[in-house]
């Protein structure tokens, strides 16, 4: 799976386990997610891929965290 900016992506291993992200950015192998709340989009938390289970959705249009914490809390509902 090709990992790109705005997807989001579940947690299945660490502390955040079974949580939901969004992916911020790319580098060298690893990928920055955030959710808004304990990961703010100023503060990323780095991430091996192999530890993420993506979606087949992407999210545009979250410039801000609080925009971040409603994408995320609608895209759980659904679920």
């Amino acid at each position: 799976m090709e990992y790109i900016k705005g997807l989001v992506v579940k947690a299945s291993a660490g502390r955040d386990k079974e949580r939901f992200f969004i992916i911020t950015d790319i580098d060298e192998g690893f990928v920055y997610i955030a959710d808004g709340k304990t990961r703010p989009l100023e503060r990323p938390k780095k991430k091996n891929p192999m530890h993420l289970n993506a979606t087949n959705t992407v999210a545009e249009d979250v410039d801000t965290n609080r925009k971040v914490r409603r994408f995320l809390a609608e895209f759980q509902q659904k679920c």
